[in-house]
């Protein structure tokens, strides 16, 4: 039986994994073929816990982390015989992923023969095979029309070699195939530098050791969270803002509804989104992990910028969806191209900024928009190259976060 860890033990544990994470990102960032992740960094990593908890993110995107629990789940259902040496190609928007265009590599790290973690590395893609060459089609009508190959957890790596079939599969369907394989070492090898240093992280402090950090690093951030909740006043609160038009497909706009209770006495926020329109035929309907994730992003914001980025956090945050509900869980075959955008930024915006109503000091004011105009997709055939295809993602944008009580917003410009 392991004894209590001391405060300064699961400091440098729980750093150590945040070193993990970085050590990943390094990887992409250095490794990755294509300018969206490689210079653009549109992709995340995390680490998870063999019970699909996460465990670590460091600088990951709170809308691409929060639902790698969702897919080491769908891993495990899918191949309750995975084991040591397999790697899982994940993008399935109906179990667990973002968008289809948010390709996670999910590599299992067991020590002694067990299970200890999976490493988790989403990445968006410039190409996914979708119709029409682009990641973001707002106007389809359903998966079918945005055509993209999607893989519900996936084998794609056994024994430490790839799957030769689905490598094969994914250079005919996609339009850039020696980018999309860059991109894919890139992320298998970052998943598995992962894999090494938490089979020495177990090493070096014994499995009993582990699994007691595992669980009190979780408590311990349970905690920070109920602290932080027990300082807001208690009320209800309730605020609606509208997707603008997008002729044709969606002329009216979306409105979207949000209801908030705050309860200090229970230390708990709880977000509904169930009041909301039913999915749509066009491709801005939300999925599961990025409608809870911007719903629990507007409410961590106003909690403070320093709580521990895991799952102990999120059991104080609960986010009620509905099926069906174009921000809830979406229903197959609606399509959820463009899921973790749009949508996604009024959710943040309208739930940080009720905060505003409990009083002096709380909240923000509302913030820019994630992608502008400027922000979109150029596609072509290269004449310099016997005409190659060439397909990748603009960012050209500037704008402002949301201003505090105590600071004002942050201007930006995110070339």
């Amino acid at each position: 039986m392991v004894e209590k860890l001391t405060p300064v033990q699961l400091s440098i544990m729980s750093n150590r994994l945040d070193s993990v994470c970085r050590e990943m990102t390094n990887t992409m960032l250095l490794t990755a073929r294509s300018s969206v992740l490689g210079v653009a960094r549109d992709f995340s990593v995390s680490i998870v816990t063999s019970e699909d908890e996460v465990l670590a993110a460091a600088e990951g995107f709170p809308i691409h982390v929060w639902g790698s629990n969702l897919q080491t789940g769908s891993m495990r259902r899918n191949h309750p015989d995975f084991r040591e040496g397999d790697a899982y190609l994940h993008n399935d928007p109906y179990d667990g992923n973002s968008h289809a265009a948010d390709h996670t590599l999910l590599v299992p790290v067991f020590f002694e023969g067990e299970h200890f973690f999976t490493t988790a590395v989403k990445a968006h893609q410039a190409d996914t095979g979708n119709s029409l060459p682009t990641t973001y089609m707002a106007q389809a009508a359903d998966v079918y029309q945005e055509g993209s190959l999607i893989f519900p957890a996936v084998k794609v790596q056994e024994n430490y070699k790839n799957i030769d079939d689905i490598i094969r599969m994914c250079r005919r369907r996609i339009r850039i195939p020696d980018q999309w394989y860059g991109d894919y070492l890139a992320g298998i090898g970052a998943a598995r530098i992962g894999e090494r240093s938490l089979k020495k992280f177990v090493e070096k402090y014994g499995k009993d050791t582990v699994r007691s950090f595992v669980r009190e690093w979780l408590d311990y951030s349970e905690r920070r969270c109920i602290d932080a909740i027990k300082k807001l006043p208690k009320g209800r609160l309730e605020a609606n803002q509208s997707h603008d038009p997008i002729e044709p497909w969606v002329p009216d706009g979306i409105p979207v509804n949000v209801k908030i209770d705050i309860d200090p006495d229970e230390a708990m926020v709880t977000v509904d989104l169930r009041d909301n329109i039913d999915c749509i035929d066009a491709g801005l309907n939300l999925t599961e992990c990025t409608s809870t994730m911007a719903a629990a992003h507007g409410v961590l914001a106003c909690l403070g910028h320093d709580l521990p980025t895991n799952a102990g956090i999120m059991r104080r945050i609960k986010v009620l969806l509905r099926e069906n509900c174009v921000v809830g869980i979406p229903r197959f075959p609606h399509s959820c191209s463009v899921a973790t955008t749009n949508l996604t930024d009024i959710i943040v915006n309208v739930t940080q900024s009720s905060f505003a109503d409990l009083g002096e000091g709380q909240g923000y004011a509302h913030g820019n928009y994630c992608n502008s105009a400027a922000a979109g997709v150029a596609s072509g055939k290269d004449w310099r190259r016997g005409g190659e295809p060439y397909i990748n993602q603009m960012f050209l944008m500037g704008g402002g976060g949301p201003a505090s009580s105590e600071t004002d917003g942050m201007h930006y410009l995110f070339v």
